[in-house]
């Protein structure tokens, strides 16, 4: 007999805090991501209206990679990743490529959680980690088969992950997490006492 693995979910994960400049490079993008925090009074007022438990600039600013020059060297970081990551997934962009789309900051308050979504409009979307304090946040994925399960039994407990409904990635600062924009995935409870924050993006078809 034979198995066989079809309709496989990739996931791309990579760091770069082995990058000789990473503790400059990482320090310097959290002093911007709290400054954003600080400062940006119409993403704290979209917040508050939307009882989001921190900070995000998802709503309020859509030019970060020129707002301040950390941003756009994390561009240029991402977009080699993400071209890596289309590779992997074997993707036939033709004449055109993947192009960053939007590039957003999340400062996640103790407590606070990102409840299960997708990113519509999109290709490729991800995080980077910028501060992971002990007992931040997972990544949580879901299975994107699982609404169609109306009649399967749970999985063990012990189940491979490839095998699991939902998988929890825990990153540390510097990690680089990837899917398609499809996968359905949230943030649980920050059970951290400081704050988690990260950067999130998408890439378009273009």
């Amino acid at each position: 007999m034979a198995l066989r693995s079809l309709f496989v979910t990739q996931v791309y994960e990579a760091s770069l805090a082995g990058q000789r400049d990473f503790d400059v490079f990482n320090a310097e993008l959290e002093d911007a991501c709290r400054m954003l925090a600080d400062e940006d009074m119409a993403g704290r007022a979209w917040c508050k209206q939307n009882a989001y438990g921190g900070y995000t600039s998802y709503a309020s600013l859509n030019d970060l990679p020129t707002r301040a020059s950390v941003f756009g060297d994390l561009k240029r970081r991402l977009d080699k990743h993400a071209a890596a990551f289309a590779k992997d997934l074997e993707l036939d962009l033709g004449d055109r490529r993947l192009k960053l789309d939007s590039l957003w900051v999340n400062v996640l308050k103790p407590g606070a959680a990102h409840s299960g979504h997708i990113h519509p409009h999109s290709v490729i979307s991800g995080t980077i980690y910028v501060a992971t304090p002990p007992g931040a946040s997972a990544l949580k994925l879901e299975d994107p088969r699982l609404p169609l399960m109306m009649a399967a039994p749970p999985r063990l407990a012990q189940a491979s992950e490839p095998a699991r409904s939902f998988v929890y990635l825990q990153p540390q600062a510097g990690t680089i997490l990837m899917w398609e924009s499809w996968l359905r995935h949230e943030v649980p409870a920050n059970a951290a006492k400081r704050e988690r924050i990260s950067v999130s993006f998408n890439y378009g078809w273009r």
